[in-house]
């Protein structure tokens, strides 16, 4: 037994999972060491194999679940274990809400500092299957055949979704992974005379890489992106043909070059092979554009819970500037706009700000304008050209915001800041800075808009005031 550690590799031990962490693994402690164990729940009694252990803490695979916790069920699906995607389909949807709430108060607690902030029970679905509006599958090999599904987690094995089990993903739209069925077929049929096809599979880069399959919720158009390395595709003409003659009813096929590294999904070059070079959805009252590489929210129903939240805490009456940071292609600011007096949108990508000013358009919006650059350069900007508006939203991504952005809120001195996140640790890193400078942190409503994952996204509302207490 190694004198420092508690645990040696390969040991077998009996563990108690008391504890999610924010990756999705349930977490025990073994002589006071943590010991995190994937598919396990807090409440789970299990023999585990230890794997690895490192200076506070041990990682261990399950061997069994000698007593499972109330709050444990079945996987539906067949492929839980090989792909990885739903860290947490063997735990009791009321029991994942449950616990993404907890992890919330715990990132708030231990990385912000906040203790007794109001945190509202995460809102959940009623039907939480194939809620996802989009899915980017990988293209594979298996037994010289054209293979669509994911990589196994920290890996590039792939695991197919029309093999081994019920066909399709079990939270992607029906219609997608109808779709996606058939453009397997296809492949395997005008697919192999493609450069570097099956054939060449070892010894070329791969000319088929990923399907990006998009579905508007409510309207029910769907994009289709075969992203493919450049060259001369002698089947394309057929592919396409047979795949709207099987599928009636496809918006958008469209053909993206991408001879770029493995960990990019688009690149720069679309080829529409037939119908539109969008497709559309609707937010409640509003319509989007959607193009290959918009971003838009993948949970439609989720989305406007969200969205919602955010337009109540924001509370509007139309007299209001609102400045809404990391805006997209405009989905919230356009929510907003239409209770605001002026929403001055913030985007560093300049395709999502073409987006942005389409949709406003598209919407007869006339109050919104959206801004290209940086929020960290573009905030502190506008609050030194005395810009001082009365709500900013912040929907930053997963890396949160940055320092300068957080500064310039603190200088404008807004009396209303409405933070929408999709990372607990960096939101609650974020909130432990506003609170520090002068901010309340007054509610906050997290939002399921991944069930059967990890992941929550949060709404937060803050207001100016006495630092609260740290």
């Amino acid at each position: 037994m190694n004198k420092e550690f508690p645990l040696k590799k390969m040991e077998q031990i009996e563990l108690s999972i008391t504890g999610l962490t924010h990756a999705g693994e349930g977490v025990g402690r073994y002589r006071g060491l943590a010991v995190f164990v994937p598919e396990t729940a807090p409440g789970d009694t299990v023999l585990a194999e230890v794997l690895e252990w490192k200076k506070n803490y041990a990682r261990a695979r399950l061997l069994a679940v000698k007593k499972p916790s109330p709050g444990r069920r079945p996987p539906r699906c067949a492929r839980f274990s090989a792909c990885g995607g739903c860290r947490l389909q063997h735990v009791d949807y009321a029991e994942q809400l449950h616990l993404k709430t907890g992890l919330v108060k715990d990132s708030l607690a231990r990385i912000g500092g906040l203790s007794g902030v109001a945190v509202r029970d995460t809102a959940g679905m009623d039907n939480p299957w194939h809620y996802r509006n989009k899915v980017v599958l990988q293209v594979g090999e298996r037994g010289g055949r054209y293979r669509l599904g994911f990589y196994a987690g920290d890996s590039h094995n792939l695991v197919p979704i029309f093999q081994d089990g019920p066909g399709g993903c079990l939270l992607v739209d029906r219609d997608l992974n109808e779709v996606a069925k058939v453009i397997e077929n296809l492949l395997n049929k005008y697919g192999h005379g493609a450069p570097g096809g099956i054939n060449d599979w070892k010894r070329h880069k791969p000319f088929f890489r990923h399907v990006v399959l998009r579905k508007g919720f409510f309207t029910g158009e769907i994009m289709v992106v075969l992203v493919t390395g450049g060259g001369q595709w002698p089947g394309e003409k057929a592919f396409t043909g047979e795949l709207l003659s099987q599928r009636s009813g496809l918006t958008s096929v469209v053909r993206n070059i991408n001879d770029g590294p493995a960990g990019v999904i688009l690149g720069r070059e679309n080829r529409l092979l037939a119908g539109r070079k969008c497709i559309t959805d609707r937010l409640d009252h509003l319509t989007f554009r959607i193009s290959p590489a918009s971003f838009y929210q993948v949970n439609p129903v989720q989305t406007l819970v969200l969205y919602r939240q955010a337009l109540d805490y924001a509370a509007l009456t139309g007299r209001e500037t609102v400045v809404d940071a990391y805006s997209g292609v405009g989905t919230i600011a356009l929510f907003l706009a239409r209770r605001a007096k002026k929403v001055y949108g913030l985007e560093v990508v300049p395709g999502a700000v073409g987006d942005a000013r389409l949709n406003a358009v598209l919407n007869g919006i006339d109050n919104a304008e959206f801004h290209p650059g940086a929020v960290e350069e573009r905030l502190p900007a506008l609050a030194a050209c005395g810009l001082r508006p009365d709500v900013v939203v912040l929907d930053p991504p997963r890396r949160g915001c940055g320092r300068e952005a957080l500064e310039a809120v603190v200088k404008m001195g807004v009396p209303r800041v409405v933070y929408v996140s999709c990372d607990p640790g960096t939101l609650a890193r974020d909130l432990g800075y506003l609170a520090g400078k002068g901010y309340r942190v007054e509610e906050v409503q997290p939002v399921d808009m991944f069930p059967w994952t990890q992941h929550v996204e949060c709404v937060v509302y803050l207001a100016w005031g006495l630092p609260v207490s740290r």
